[in-house]
């Protein structure tokens, strides 16, 4: 989870779309297929951060899942509501995921709290997310890109304005992510992993 207000930097301004807009997610489908072709020949690896306690930051786990259920897909995605990436984990996943695969492209999903006005609104960039800054906690950025959904309304008492987030609002957002990324990704190749030498165990339980 982090602000939205994190946005406001030197990059060039995120695309935008609200969750609710006609054919959201084939338009945000269609900008994330754009930006993923410019990175063809890396393999794509998705993190979806956030915690299934929380309402609010459950959104990432969410749409961890529906990514993984897909019977065919071209990435490979850590971060789902049976296996959450988080604040706890989140240091070891991208440590993991660092020595697993070769030079792979990294797609960074997260809940974000921002103004009244934005809540609902999907929101996808280049560069990576700092999650956790919301909630004043310190985690390594993660991504290349990053795609957020703006969840609740930030600015005061963020722990409880995400226990108190609308279920309905998160799904709504999840669906639209979802259903963006799925179409974006087909035809992508799979995230190479990294070759290793076998060790000398695993030799002689060969023979």
């Amino acid at each position: 989870m982090f602000r939205g207000q994190l946005f406001q930097n030197h990059r060039p301004s995120p695309y935008r779309i609200h969750a609710k807009d006609t054919n959201a997610a084939i338009e945000l489908s269609t900008h994330l297929k754009t930006m993923l072709a410019a990175e063809k020949k890396r393999g794509l690896v998705i993190v979806c951060i956030g915690s299934d306690r929380s309402t609010g930051d459950s959104l990432g786990p969410l749409i961890g899942k529906r990514l993984e259920e897909q019977p065919v897909r071209s990435y490979h995605v850590y971060g789902t509501l049976t296996n959450p990436v988080h604040a706890v984990n989140l240091e070891e996943t991208l440590a993991h995921i660092e020595h697993t695969y070769d030079n792979p492209l990294i797609l960074a999903i997260d809940a974000c709290l921002g103004r009244s006005t934005s809540v609902g609104y999907v929101c996808l960039a280049d560069g990576p997310l700092k999650p956790g800054s919301a909630v004043k906690k310190q985690l390594p950025p993660v991504g290349d890109y990053h795609m957020t959904g703006i969840v609740n309304v930030g600015g005061f008492m963020e722990m409880m304005v995400l226990q108190n987030t609308r279920l309905s609002v998160v799904m709504e957002m999840a669906e639209v992510m979802s259903k963006a990324i799925i179409h974006a990704t087909r035809g992508l190749s799979a995230p190479r992993k990294k070759f290793t030498w076998p060790t000398l165990t695993q030799t002689k339980s060969q023979t």
